[in-house]
């Protein structure tokens, strides 16, 4: 077994002797897999299908270096064929190869991606790094129910916010998907109210991204990411998932005289206030990523108290990304056992899923690991929970 390079070769299928090793197969342990949503997985494309996929020009600019090799980085990581014609459904042949070979049961939660608005909620496809319609992530629900569920994203500043919203509910969606400062959302704006209080009344989750924003860029009003803005929809009463649990940047403390403060320890102190029990909840989708702070993995696996309120998602395609993650940095860290680590970097190279999956379920601090509930999502989007 040997250690990861910067692209992914893509290798097809996972070889018997590790999908069979004892490591492996120790992380299903306690867990049934008809209950794993895994509840942030990228739906990624240029639209060559007819999907209604859409991207910022510059993306594919050579005048934008940077985002056009980010893009191809986010293409490698999801194991694209980029020959015209053959974006959209290679990167979907893909994701599907990956799900069969995980444990019957297990489904991926396909997100949507709105366009960024004006304050007016006029539509600026200008202004969007990526628009993937609800449409196509009902869509692709609707043809792979054994493999797919799919959540909407809908600006709330649209005059047909709510009535999108109705409609999206009424046609499977298990929850909203928003990136507040790539799309232009404030989520403290009282303009939000009226889609809140529809979404309470749904009992609809609210999946919204907060901390810095490395990975897409758009409208850029990098202070909407700010975890405390979301508190509006928790008094509304909306069950609010905080994506990646805020786990990278600082935000301004808006409860202390605006001072910088890790955007981590502002979700840690939403997390420990009574009032958000029963609608808080983070995704920790993106915190294994090298960008975050090894401390942000120790609080989350010692606050073994939190662990009901915690969703596992794998943000994929990022851990197809080999660069982005290592394990290594966390067997330094005292986080993972050194003997784990050469089968997590092969089994990145054959099904970045189920290394997102194997890696999760074997850190530990303190003697705790993440508990097998976090990785239990089902019950949480397809009714109140537990």
């Amino acid at each position: 077994m040997s250690g990861c390079g910067l692209r992914n070769p893509c290798h097809r299928g996972v070889p018997a002797a590790l999908a069979g090793h004892p490591l492996v197969t120790a992380a299903w342990q306690g867990i049934d897999a008809r209950e794993v949503w895994d509840c942030h997985v990228h739906i990624a494309g240029n639209g060559d299908s007819g999907s209604g996929i859409a991207l910022a020009p510059e993306m594919e600019s050579p005048w934008h270096p940077w985002l056009q090799l980010q893009r191809l980085f986010y293409l490698n990581g999801g194991c694209v064929d980029d020959r015209p014609g053959h974006v959209d459904n290679s990167y979907l042949h893909r994701l599907r190869e990956l799900h069969a070979s995980l444990p019957p049961g297990v489904k991926l939660m396909l997100l949507a991606f709105d366009r960024a608005h004006s304050e007016a909620g006029q539509p600026l496809p200008e202004r969007s790094a990526f628009f993937v319609p609800n449409a196509h992530a009902r869509s692709l629900a609707k043809s792979h129910p054994e493999a797919f569920e799919w959540i909407a994203s809908i600006h709330p500043y649209r005059a047909d916010a709510v009535d999108a919203l109705h409609q999206a509910h009424a046609e499977g969606a298990r929850a909203v998907k928003w990136l507040p400062p790539a799309m232009g959302i404030d989520p403290a704006d009282g303009r939000c109210d009226p889609f809140y209080r529809a979404m309470a009344r749904l009992d609809m989750p609210l999946l919204s991204h907060a901390g810095e924003e490395k990975a897409v860029r758009g409208m850029g009003v990098t202070a909407f990411g700010n975890p405390l803005r979301l508190r509006r929809a928790l008094e509304a009463g909306v069950r609010v998932i905080v994506a990646h649990c805020a786990s990278l940047g600082e935000e301004e403390d808006m409860d202390h005289d605006n001072r910088e403060m890790a955007g981590f320890d502002l979700f840690a102190r939403m997390m420990d206030h009574p009032d958000h029990r029963g609608r808080l909840f983070g995704d920790i989708s993106a915190i294994t990523l090298r960008n975050r702070e090894p401390r942000v993995v120790r609080f989350l696996l010692e606050r073994d108290d939190w662990h009901g309120r915690l969703l596992n998602g794998s943000d994929y395609p990022l851990p197809g990304i080999l660069p982005l993650i290592s394990p290594r940095r966390f067997a330094r860290a005292g986080l993972l056992a050194p003997e784990v680590v050469p089968v997590l970097e092969e089994l990145q190279t054959w099904h970045p899923l189920l290394f997102d999956f194997v890696l999760k379920r074997h850190l530990t601090a303190g003697g705790r690991r993440f508990a097998p509930g976090i990785f239990a999502t089902r019950s949480f989007f397809i009714g109140s929970p537990t």
